[in-house]
């Protein structure tokens, strides 16, 4: 059976369970089950990904680093940490749109697995004015959080590409970070400007209280600085860096006069349905690997007659929504792009780009799980928007390519 209406197949069981309203966990197992049926049958394979589901480091690291991420959204909005800060940016800024496109945006620049768990509290904040639906909230949140996916020079993504395609650093992100801006523009036009910005007068706040405000605008820029430089500097996974972040957090908290019990922090974090459907969905993923589900779509595309751009934009598109992670469509592409002559840049921008739509369009995106489970919204919807965000960007971006190329 042709792989692609395989895979057809497998993506319209996924929706049509995730209509019926199963836990996304459970509807992207069925659609590797079926996967599974098809091209092997082994129950061998079944047992040999949940195995390696559960022994990779990779799974406990994400995991943990959701859970870690919670515990300081927690820490910060049980302190009021979270509700001040949002006063004093509002202090700032004359209107709260710059605000709900910014915040994400910042806190993206830590590429923590389920970060976006950290940006939602303050995208609900932003936003209680406005008359936003959960998918409108959630569109903004998971979009422009992943804007510097292209430029930010700690996503693991690009600095897998550039060592496997043979590019140098600067030469990727000079190439490449003008799509940020475009992701920006294309965010605001479909996003935010549509959105009514209906701020009212200001109230008239105390000294005391405006000192207050500007003190919780430190503490909460402060572990996000803090988990950057200790993942960058230390070479500390995001998992560990944000636990050593959280309790030194507890201690200054404790001493600015904004104290949380630690049991309310640890314990308000757990939430044992999300951490089933991170699994449901490494196991998803786990089992395309084991079945070589990934490198026959791969193999699919290279035996194609279709141009080299053509190539390497679908296989990039597809093993991005299939992986849901930047190293999954980089581990797989990129090697192909460097076959086909290392230190393409060309070529390895389009990887990069076009794997970072299909992995933006898929429920395999922890980010996107996160995001919707906060702002309890509809997965399909929240999509809806994120597709035509990617349809302008990767139609502007292969415009501009097979521009520059001719």
């Amino acid at each position: 059976m042709n792989i692609f209406f395989i895979l057809t197949l497998a993506m319209i069981i996924i929706i049509v369970l995730l209509r019926l309203k199963l836990q996304i966990g459970v509807c992207m197992i069925a659609g590797g089950f079926f996967m599974w049926l098809t091209q092997s049958a082994d129950v061998f394979d079944l047992i040999q990904a949940a195995y390696e589901t559960f022994t990779l480091p990779r799974t406990y690291d994400i995991v943990f680093a959701l859970y870690f991420v919670m515990c300081l959204e927690i820490e910060l909005r049980l302190s009021g940490v979270l509700n001040d800060m949002v006063k004093a940016l509002q202090q700032k800024f004359s209107g709260v749109k710059v605000l709900l496109a910014i915040m994400p945006a910042f806190l993206g620049l830590l590429p923590s697995v389920g970060g976006a768990r950290f940006s939602a509290p303050i995208v609900e904040e932003l936003s209680t004015d406005l008359k936003l639906s959960p998918e409108h909230k959630s569109a903004i949140n998971f979009w422009f959080r992943h804007i510097f996916e292209f430029s930010n020079p700690i996503v693991p993504g690009l600095i897998l590409a550039c060592n496997i395609a043979g590019v140098t650093f600067s030469e990727f992100l000079r190439n490449l970070s003008w799509v940020t801006i475009l992701a920006f523009a294309v965010g605001w036009f479909v996003l935010i400007r549509p959105i009514k910005n209906l701020r009212g007068v200001d109230k008239e706040e105390s000294a005391e209280e405006i000192l207050h405000e500007q003190q919780a605008l430190k503490l909460a820029l402060l572990p996000v600085a803090s988990i950057f430089l200790i993942v960058v500097f230390a070479g500390l996974t995001a998992s560990i860096a944000t636990f050593i972040v959280i309790v030194t957090m507890y201690f200054l908290l404790k001493l600015a006069g904004r104290g949380v019990e630690f049991k309310k922090i640890f314990l308000g974090a757990l939430d044992i349905k999300m951490t089933l459907n991170i699994c449901g969905i490494l196991y998803f993923v786990q089992i395309l690997e084991v079945t070589k589900i990934l490198n026959e779509i791969v193999a699919a595309f290279q035996a194609s007659p279709l141009p080299i751009f053509a190539i390497i934009a679908g296989v990039s598109f597809i093993v991005g929504i299939l992986t849901g992670m930047s190293q999954g469509h980089v581990s797989m592409v990129m090697p192909i792009v460097a076959a086909m002559g290392t230190g393409n840049l060309d070529l390895a921008c389009v990887a990069m780009v076009f794997g970072v739509a299909g992995q933006m369009l898929t429920p395999t995106h922890v980010c996107l799980i996160v995001t919707i489970d906060y702002f309890k919204a509809d997965l399909l919807k929240t999509l809806m928007p994120v597709l035509i965000c990617e349809i302008l960007i990767t139609i502007i971006f292969s415009v501009y390519m097979l521009a520059v190329s001719c």
